[in-house]
């Protein structure tokens, strides 16, 4: 099998997770929660929608903001995780999460344009 990091990866939210079970995939969204044993964390997409991450070892440092996580999508709907970024503010600005989230709509609309999937079609 395919490591996570050598697999073309789909950015999906919370509502196109049922979709991509045992494939990898990039997911974008905000720290809602951080479990205490620090293995596990909440993300809320674009929409509001929340998606649980699950980590093989617990985090090292204080999660907050806009996190992407790299992973796959377990049977029960939840990202395992092979690792993941914090995106800081630049300068003030920060990420659009709604807007981030209507990109990803066009791309699932449009795959015909944007073949950035996991499809071998």
């Amino acid at each position: 099998m395919t490591g996570v990091f050598e697999s073309p990866k789909s950015r999906i939210n919370a509502a196109m997770v049922s979709q991509f079970v045992n494939k990898p995939v990039c997911f974008v969204g905000r720290v809602e929660k951080v479990h205490p044993t620090g293995k596990s964390f909440t993300l809320s997409d674009g929409e509001g929608k929340m998606i649980s991450v699950e980590l093989n070892e617990p985090l090292d440092e204080e999660l907050s903001g806009i996190v992407e996580v790299i992973g796959m999508v377990s049977n029960k709907g939840t990202v395992m995780a092979t690792t993941y970024s914090v995106f800081r503010d630049e300068k003030g600005i920060q990420f659009d999460l709604e807007l981030y989230n209507e990109a990803l709509k066009v791309l699932h609309d449009f795959p015909q344009h944007y073949p950035f999937g996991s499809s071998s079609g």
